[in-house]
């Protein structure tokens, strides 16, 4: 009898959007960030997806300090959790900027696979911006985080590791619930499965009121689960009560209890090959 696979639970903390104003809960400064990230690693997920914040004015930033910190915080007390930096350029589409974290040598970076829209704001990566941040990843032992928001990216997914430039192994982000993208449903998850790289490791998320059909829609079906305030601020489907960090997790060990899978643990999911490359040498 086969025993149920481990659930990777990514968590996402801060995100580029939220802010104080729209809910007290997330996470900005360094010491904020740090400090959720210990309490989500003592209670148990997998890797952390980590986006920096400016501490005078809490905008989003690619700022190498800002982020060194944060590393440096969270491997003082969580030293085998997998570090996912974001490459986001929804706010700063600069090359050098977008790839500024690198050079710190994180686990992975996110690496969205095409450009696109979000209901207030575009999201922009052209072909050139992923192929240079694909390149100066290889080069610094990162993995990336591939993140899919629609059938076309997980296409140009295998373009980049047909050139060489995306690497076993594979892990997919797979985000539904943006307008213009995949739909939390099981006809659409189920094709986007169907194109997840062969061996790649996968996880489902969901955008707002669809983070937690999303999250049950993925434990279910053996995936794992992208769960954090970046994606959806409220604990309930009618946005009644704002969520913490720590209650969403919770939910989401919950579901993984149901459906009898254990969390797969940060020192697991780094030796699938998931550390950076370089992180044993340094």
């Amino acid at each position: 009898m086969s025993h149920p696979s481990p659930l990777i639970v990514n968590f996402t903390p801060t995100g580029m959007v939220p802010t104080r104003e729209m809910t007290p809960h997330v996470p900005i400064t360094v010491h904020e960030i740090v400090e959720q990230v210990h309490e989500a690693t003592e209670l148990g997920i997998t890797l952390v997806h980590l986006h920096a914040r400016s501490e005078t004015t809490g905008q989003p930033t690619w700022e190498v300090g800002i982020y060194a910190r944060i590393f440096e915080g969270i491997r003082k007390y969580c030293p085998e959790l997998v570090l996912c930096a974001s490459l986001s350029g929804r706010n700063f589409n600069e090359f050098e900027k977008r790839s500024e974290v690198l050079s710190l040598r994180p686990d992975m970076g996110s690496l969205t696979l095409s450009s696109l829209n979000f209901p207030g704001q575009a999201s922009v990566n052209s072909p050139e911006m992923i192929r240079q941040l694909a390149e100066a990843m290889l080069q610094n032992g990162v993995h990336p985080e591939m993140e899919v928001f629609d059938l076309g990216m997980m296409h140009y997914g295998h373009y980049l590791i047909q050139k060489g430039l995306i690497q076993a192994p594979y892990y997919v982000n797979i985000i539904a619930g943006n307008i213009a993208g995949i739909q939390a449903n099981m006809t659409e998850l189920g094709m986007a499965r169907h194109l997840v790289p062969q061996g790649a490791w996968w996880a489902f998320g969901g955008i707002g009121r669809h983070q937690m059909t999303a999250a049950a829609m993925a434990v279910a079906s053996g995936g794992g689960v992208r769960i954090g305030l970046e994606d959806n601020l409220y604990l309930d489907r009618e946005r009644r009560q704002l969520a913490t960090n720590i209650q969403l997790i919770k939910k989401v060990h919950d579901l993984a209890h149901m459906f009898e899978r254990p969390i797969m643990t940060p020192a697991e999911f780094g030796a699938l090959g998931f550390y950076n490359r370089y992180r044993i040498r340094d």
